[in-house]
């Protein structure tokens, strides 16, 4: 099989007549779209009139859509010369490829009628709602899901995955340590350097120790671990799942009569629950030394007025108050990490937004649950 390129024209008779052979693919690209160049820019260049022209097409023995795209983009360009151009002696085996090319780019571009501000900020919205109401029912469906689940283990302990129970805590509490105490660590010296700083214009130094108390034990601390835990442990969760998801590794779970639920879904739930009131209660010790830290050498209050002051500053109910709040928290980190990894389809793309959601989703949910429990402990006195 010949696979020279040939393209030329030529005169017979009253008549124009344009020859092409050989193989017509992307592979000779360059070399097709030169000697179309040329033959294109010839024609233009001919004076007199040639009213018919005939394209052989015979001699091509190899046709992609490349190739197909390119005859008929040189008969497109042969009609703005000639005033009938037709294709002969295609072979039949590439007809139907040249005639998915010869409906490309015809018809013209429609020009969109404006639209009404009004009525595409309403759709935004109704969209908004639709996704949120969507979101709700997920979350529903999945707490609801680890809760049966939950509800058969304590019937039948023996069905627990402790083992992997024990790696998930693991990952998610014991490896945390070290950046938790890190992170609350310099949020502590930040609120206490920050509070002296101000404190000291009214001669109060003392009640930066307050501040640093009830701040940390109350809200900061749960919270900025909360946002850590949900940062590193939530997404994580999110992409293993979702990778899973795109491997049908899930799927295959369910044909061999497992629960996925029981299996994935539950460990990393209850590692979540366990692990976050421990990294709460350690991250807000770190805060504490540092705040105490700070206190000392910076506003030059000493480790025993700092730990005295402490003592009178806050109570076991502010210690509480943030505790209560952790399990709460890693429950909605886990619901929505893990729902929002079996929303994931079968590309990278997906998963990668996907991941980027439940990051965003569990800090929003975190915080607004921080709020809720602010107000509850407020209308109790607590």
């Amino acid at each position: 099989m010949s696979t020279e390129l040939f393209l030329h024209g030529r005169m017979e008779g009253e008549k124009a007549a344009v020859v092409a052979s050989g193989a017509w693919t992307a592979r000779h690209a360059r070399e097709l779209e030169l000697k179309l160049e040329r033959l294109v820019n010839a024609t233009g260049q001919r004076p007199g009139s040639r009213p018919e022209v005939a394209v052989d097409a015979a001699g091509i023995r190899e046709l992609d859509t490349f190739g197909a795209w390119l005859l008929e983009r040189l008969l497109r360009e042969l009609r703005a010369h000639f005033a009938d151009v037709q294709l002969v002696g295609l072979l039949p085996h590439h007809h139907g490829l040249f005639a998915e090319m010869q409906q490309a780019n015809r018809g013209a571009t429609a020009r969109r009628a404006p639209e009404n501000s009004t009525l595409l900020g309403l759709e935004a919205v109704g969209r908004g709602m639709s996704s949120l109401a969507s979101d709700f029912a997920a979350l529903v469906a999945m707490l609801g899901a680890i809760g049966e689940v939950l509800a058969r283990v304590v019937a039948r302990p023996r069905t627990l995955r402790l083992t992997s129970t024990v790696h998930q805590l693991d990952r998610v509490g014991w490896q945390a340590v070290p950046i938790i105490l890190l992170i609350t660590f310099l949020i502590g010296c930040i609120i206490a350097q920050q509070g002296i700083f101000h404190f000291r214009k009214f001669g109060a130094d003392d009640y930066v120790v307050d501040l640093v108390g009830i701040l940390v034990l109350r809200e900061i601390g749960v919270l900025l671990v909360a946002i850590m835990v949900a940062g590193r442990s939530g997404s994580s969760y999110t992409a293993e799942l979702g990778s899973m998801k795109m491997r049908e590794e899930i799927d295959a779970l369910q044909t061999m009569g497992r629960d996925p639920v029981e299996v994935l879904i539950l460990p990393r739930a209850l590692a979540l629950v366990l692990a976050l009131p421990m990294l709460t209660f350690l991250g807000s010790l770190s805060a504490l030394y540092g705040g105490g830290l700070v206190a000392w050498l910076y506003g030059g209050m000493s480790p025993a007025i700092f730990i005295a002051r402490l003592q009178e500053a806050v109570s076991i109910t502010h210690f509480e108050a943030g505790l209560i709040k952790a399990p709460f928290m890693a429950l909605v980190i886990g619901v929505v990490a893990c729902s929002e990894g079996l929303k994931v389809k079968g590309s990278a793309e997906s998963l990668g937004l996907q991941t980027t959601t439940s990051v965003v989703k569990s800090i929003f949910l975190v915080i607004v649950l921080d709020g809720l429990f602010a107000v509850f402990f407020a209308s109790i006195g607590m």
